[in-house]
């Protein structure tokens, strides 16, 4: 029986989320865009548009849109595990719910490769994803795997880290 490595998790501060299902996505949707304006992709001009692929089955919120400040135009699309390395222009993948293959499976194929990887289905970010979404009673949070950033060439704004380090209190 394999042991498991020690994962280096963060968890940010919390996010109390206005009532009904259209609060919650609005507060995923805000806090994945704020992810994504934190990270900067190599040999990529900051305002280049992304392409964010969802596979699996998102579990907080199906209504995935993030919405960037300074207007950063994402196109979302939703792919099976298999068409993500066939299609080969994700710059951001967010893992809802799936098979564990196919979740190790991308996770391997994302390793050194510019891929912001994102999950809702994970919430102690143990399984591989850099930023790991989780909600609790009227609040939404985040997970950072430092291990999963430290494997790949994308640059993490320090500022999105020390999140991390916060209590967990809300904001």
């Amino acid at each position: 029986m394999a042991v498991a490595q020690p994962v280096a998790v963060q968890t940010a501060n919390q996010t109390i989320v206005e009532d009904g299902a259209d609060g919650m996505a609005r507060a995923v949707n805000r806090m994945v865009g704020g992810i994504i304006s934190y990270v900067r992709w190599p040999e990529s001009p900051a305002a280049a548009a992304r392409n964010l692929c969802i596979v699996g089955s998102p579990t907080i919120t199906a209504s995935i849109a993030p919405s960037i400040a300074g207007g950063l135009p994402v196109t979302v699309h939703r792919l099976s595990a298999a068409a993500v390395s066939v299609r080969k222009d994700c710059d951001i993948l967010f893992l809802g719910r799936m098979a564990v293959a196919d979740r190790q499976r991308l996770i391997g194929w994302v390793r050194g490769r510019a891929v912001l990887t994102i999950s809702d289905d994970d919430p102690d970010c143990l399984h591989g994803a850099m930023f790991c979404l989780s909600a609790r009673a009227g609040r939404l949070g985040f997970s950072v795997n430092l291990d999963a950033i430290g494997r790949g060439p994308l640059r993490v704004d320090p500022r999105v880290l020390k999140m991390g380090q916060n209590d967990g209190s809300a904001t």
